[in-house]
């Protein structure tokens, strides 16, 4: 139990993602005209789509919904993720999934960390996808040796950061003004830095090897390289980038277009270019390219069975494609995908009864004034209208999609064929935890609002 002087963990991650958003906007200034985009699309949906209104309104998530971000970082040694891991914990957020890059050539294994709780998601949905270098995919064994090295000589946390996490671990919270110092503190780790750390040369070697190694490797700290707020039709935002002057990538990542979305589809606008000073030059007359825009739109999270159905069709429809979607062929890969997901069920009670999605459970009005309702069955509550079921909204990731967002943004020219395996267990012993499986917690939210509903109508 928090002492009743400590910050809440949520409220502390709230104040942080704000700060995160305030501070991006800052740095880059299509941020900005991006999440007013968002919102006006938001508004333009809410306006004009009554059921699309009101389930958002039943379930809560309308106040969510202009909190909602999620950022994305990359760090290069165990030792700062398993510090990125302290530090987040402070705010309430755990390791939530296991996602190997490798497979779509890009040299890393990741995280999201994130609340696991529906009552702390209520408060704040902020997430950070928190990927590691893969050192040992650098084939150079000098420069592996290099970039070891570089990384082993930074810190990426303040002084006064480290101090409040170990405070917080201590005395099991932190105050309010000790929470002020750490949203502030902390958000240095994510700033972004015009100079690097190594030479041009240096650099040059490591971006040949792999643009994301230099990007990883050459700065004094991880940079957030994007802040991704949640809309509710990304077709209209695609749409409509171009006319606010921001170029999207060719394919919105993830499942088609439906009538009732599930799990998660991403697009996002290139990454730009910005200036940088080497340390064998007096001021910033190179140029790198990592921070980019992204924009989500969430849907159902799917069950085991229903995730077994997606990746199905997904596989189906990049074979017959036979390459990376791209500017070329991105009309093509849209019918693909529209064809092949025709076998999954458009309807939210659909997915229901074929128990490929999950479900939160509300007691209606009819349910609370009828009594010894709790023998019933919850097929025949459902049914008899004394409860109603809506979607669990999907909070993680999907590891196609985040690598489809990092190459289109690193270039077709980035793309590497890794002969390597995933390697969770090296992915956890580097965290100093074991991940969280996150199927496991849509199953507990699904089951807790069962067990609500009949204790609801024993009353």
């Amino acid at each position: 139990m928090n002492h009743p002087n400590f910050v809440s963990p949520d409220l502390i991650r709230q104040r942080f993602s704000k700060a995160m958003s305030d501070m991006y906007r800052e740095e880059v200034p299509l941020y900005g005209a991006l999440m007013e985009l968002v919102e006006q699309t938001n508004r333009h949906v809410l306006d004009s789509d009554p059921q699309v209104a009101g389930q958002l309104q039943s379930t809560g998530e309308i106040e969510r919904l202009d909190l909602e971000r999620h950022g994305a970082i990359r760090v290069g040694t165990a030792a700062e993720l398993a510090t990125l891991a302290r530090l987040f914990a402070v705010m309430g957020m755990q390791p939530v999934g296991y996602y190997d890059l490798t497979p779509a050539g890009v040299p890393v294994h990741s995280t999201a960390f994130r609340a696991v709780h529906e009552e702390a998601l209520q408060v704040s949905p902020f997430r950070v996808f928190t990927s590691l270098l893969r050192l040992e995919l650098i084939e150079d064994p000098d420069l592996r040796a290099f970039a070891q090295s570089t990384l082993d000589q930074r810190s990426i946390f303040t002084p006064t950061a480290l101090a409040l996490i170990d405070c917080a671990e201590t005395h099991g919270g932190l105050s309010e003004s000790q929470a002020r110092d750490f949203v502030e503190q902390a958000l240095e780790t994510f700033r972004w830095h015009h100079s690097a750390t190594v030479t041009a040369e240096q650099y040059r070697k490591l971006s040949a090897q792999h643009r994301l190694i230099a990007d990883v490797v050459a700065f004094k700290g991880p940079h957030i390289n994007h802040l991704t707020p949640r809309t509710l039709d990304i077709d209209i935002v695609q749409a409509q980038m171009p006319v606010h002057g921001i170029t999207p990538k060719a394919v919105i990542e993830g499942p088609p277009r439906r009538q009732c979305p599930i799990l998660l589809r991403q697009t996002s606008f290139k990454a730009l270019d910005e200036p940088i000073a080497f340390t064998d030059q007096a001021e910033s007359r190179g140029s790198h390219s990592a921070r980019f825009g992204e924009i989500e739109q969430r849907g159902a999270a799917l069950t085991p069975k229903g995730r077994a159905l997606y990746d199905r069709l997904l596989n189906a429809a990049r074979d017959e494609l036979k390459d990376f979607p791209n500017e070329t062929n991105a009309a093509r890969y849209n019918a693909l995908m529209v064809q092949h997901f025709s076998e999954f069920p458009d309807t939210h009670e659909g997915m229901r009864q074929e128990g490929l999605a999950y479900f939160r459970y509300f007691v209606t009005p009819k349910g609370l004034a009828a009594k010894a309702l709790e023998t019933s069955t919850l097929e025949d509550l459902v049914s008899g209208g004394y409860l109603r079921a809506e979607p669990l909204v999907y909070e993680d990731f999907l590891p196609v999609s985040a690598a489809g967002i990092f190459q289109s943004n690193l270039g077709d020219a980035a793309q590497t064929h890794y002969g390597v395996h995933s390697n969770q267990q090296a992915f956890e012993q580097a965290l100093g935890r074991p991940t969280i499986d996150e199927l496991g917690l849509y199953a507990q939210t699904q089951q807790r609002s069962i067990e609500q509903c009949f204790a609801e109508l024993k009353k």
